[in-house]
């Protein structure tokens, strides 16, 4: 099958297209921006350029998103991106869409990345093509941002400030691979699905793990949400990658754990199994520490050394 992926150069549209790869399958690889070597450079809400892409491609898979707003707002990624993408694969002749979504994505919740991206659902729904949503939790994997994050915090600084009552089941970027495969190759038509792990935990349970991984002590206390929500803001204006967004905090204040809408149930084979533990973190987590480089000031010559063993 020829596959085009949207954001193919983000951290699922990697795993993912590896996995197509490897399968036998073509793989049109689309990214916003000149990301690799090999991705089309189309941004989504180009639908002309789009159209061209998905040229001779049997489906799309719509990856492409974001999790805080700088050069995209949350509506041109999420609605106008998705409604963009749709459109293209309609002219190109391409029959299937398959789009991953998050698992809270909502309406009317007053959180307006889970709106978005719930309006970008119902876009895909109403599209009149063959359609898969994969509505995910927490994902993790190599080259992560949540994973990747809390282990060069605890790391950078053996203290980690929690949200009190928050759980989290964390599933692992293969298991949603083999999701988004099998909707590929229309193993799941017409159905809106939840991936999440086999574990549920807390978040301080989660950030013990990762520091038994590194081999590091941790102290864990519980801070207001007002201190979480002023880490997020001045993250997002000073950190090329934020700790965690306000729209991530959204996600964790509220648990995700479970779907916050009716979902199909998913077929026993792709049910996700990877747990999360230690040999998982340390298998897929960076050991190094936070450097100048991380900072969007700093030069990127200041790389060197930011991805060293602690």
């Amino acid at each position: 099958m020829k596959i085009a992926v949207t954001g193919a150069t983000g951290f699922v549209g990697r795993h993912l297209a590896a996995a197509l790869a490897v399968n036998g399958d073509v793989v049109v690889p689309i990214s916003r921006g000149n990301r690799g070597p090999t991705a089309t450079p189309v941004n989504v809400t180009d639908a002309d350029a789009l159209t061209a892409a998905f040229s001779g491609c049997d489906v799309v898979v719509h990856l492409a998103g974001i999790n805080f707003e700088r050069e995209q707002s949350f509506i041109d990624a999420h609605v106008r991106g998705t409604r963009s993408v749709v459109g293209a694969a309609k002219r190109a002749g391409v029959p299937r869409v398959v789009m991953l979504s998050f698992l809270g994505a909502r309406p009317d919740c007053g959180s307006p990345y889970h709106e978005t991206k719930w309006e970008a659902e119902e876009i895909v729904r109403h599209s009149g093509l063959a359609y898969t949503i994969v509505k995910a939790g927490m994902i993790v994997g190599d080259g992560d941002h949540g994973l990747d994050s809390l282990a060069r915090s605890i790391a950078t600084i053996p203290m980690f400030a929690t949200l009190p009552r928050t759980i989290v089941a964390p599933v692992a970027v293969d298991d949603v691979v083999r999701i988004l495969d099998a909707a590929a190759h229309g193993r799941l038509d017409s159905c809106t699905v939840a991936a999440v792990g086999p574990d549920a935990m807390s978040l301080a349970r989660m950030a013990w793990i990762v520091a038994g991984s590194l081999d590091r002590p941790l102290v864990v206390f519980a801070t207001p949400l007002v201190v979480h929500r002023a880490i997020a803001r001045v993250g997002e204006h000073i950190m090329r990658v934020p700790l965690v967004s306000r729209a991530q905090l959204t996600m964790l204040r509220e648990n995700i754990v479970e779907p916050a809408t009716n979902v199909d149930p998913l077929p026993a084979w792709l049910l996700p199994s990877v747990r999360l533990d230690r040999n998982f973190v340390r298998s897929n987590a960076p050991r190094g520490r936070f450097h100048l480089s991380d900072l969007r000031c700093t030069p990127q010559r200041w790389d060197l050394g930011a991805r060293s063993v602690a």
